[in-house]
């Protein structure tokens, strides 16, 4: 677990893309540069009513003089979208973190697969994909055609692109049964987008070799079955055991007791609170960790245990 550097930087240029989709760059007010990052990342940007949220970075990775997001208005949301649409103007000073990156690309031919704002980490994914000759196809779904991003997509993808737009008359939906029968199982499958799209591609590709798949959650997804108990759990640094209710998350507990825990989304989908664990039966409720990192990893703002667990802390 590392704390996550935060920089201060400038709202350089805002573009309003489609009605509901503005797109946000950001430069360092004196460095010529920022951080590198890879396809696929994404930053925390700290909004002045004290809420976090992330975006994916849909610009170039090889041009670090900017980092460009693309932010849905949201009017059922959290809130976070409609700040950003109503006070993210160019010369605002907007507080980002350096870019993580849990939703990383692999080695190999990839398709991608978007459904809706899911598209925005798959962007950069998919030009580093077109530019290494790598990229299979890429299918963007969504409820309204989108000029702007299908405009952005097709100057890489070419042919490659292919849309879907269930609410055009002269569009139809895409055929993710159909679509999966005909890939080969060697490729890998990139797909972000609405808890259902993902939830009909992890079952079609059930089969397949799990290191082929990668998913990217925007949103927790409910488990209406999850019944929480109370449980404890002991820091390894210290011995300290502390008690875990059925309201209170690992996060909580350890912060009240003096622990120092970064952390940002609170739903188990962005890694900032990632944690090892040494020991303990661990309920994993997060949308990250492989089933390998599973084995000793832990998301402490959302998992818990069976009767106990003790913290590579």
């Amino acid at each position: 677990m590392s704390v996550r550097i935060i920089m201060k930087l400038l709202v350089e240029t805002r573009e309003q893309l489609d009605d509901d989709l503005v797109r946000i760059a950001f430069r360092h007010p004196i460095r010529p540069q920022l951080p590198i990052w890879t396809p696929g990342a994404h930053v925390d940007v700290r909004l002045g009513n004290g809420k976090i949220r992330q975006y994916s970075l849909t610009s170039d990775p090889s041009d670090l003089s900017r980092y460009a997001i693309i932010v849905k208005r949201e009017r059922d949301g959290r809130g976070g979208s409609d700040f950003i649409h109503e006070h993210f103007t160019e010369g605002t000073h907007v507080r980002v973190s350096m870019p993580r990156n849990n939703f990383k690309l692999a080695t190999g031919r990839g398709v991608l697969i978007a459904g809706g704002i899911g598209v925005t980490p798959l962007i950069s994914m998919g030009r580093a994909l077109s530019q290494s000759k790598m990229l299979e196809s890429f299918y963007f779904c969504s409820k309204t055609s989108r000029p702007s991003i299908e405009g952005e997509l097709s100057q890489f993808c070419g042919d490659s692109l292919s849309t879907y737009f269930s609410n055009e008359p002269d569009s139809q939906r895409l055929n993710v049964a159909s679509l999966i029968e005909n890939l080969s199982s060697d490729l890998h499958i990139y797909c972000c987008g609405p808890e259902r799209l993902m939830s009909e591609v992890k079952h079609l590709t059930s089969d397949w070799n799990p290191d082929q798949l990668h998913f990217e959650a925007f949103n927790a997804s409910e488990d209406q079955k999850h019944k929480a108990e109370p449980f404890d759990v002991t820091v390894s640094s210290t011995g300290e055991t502390l008690r875990v209710s059925e309201s209170q998350s690992i996060l909580d507990v350890l912060r009240v007791a003096g622990y120092v825990i970064p952390s940002s989304c609170r739903q188990g989908i962005c890694g900032t609170c990632e944690c090892g664990y040494t020991s303990g039966e661990v309920i994993h409720r997060d949308s990250i960790l492989s089933p390998d990192a599973r084995q000793d990893r832990i998301m402490l703002c959302v998992s818990r245990a069976r009767v106990s667990v003790t913290l590579d802390l």
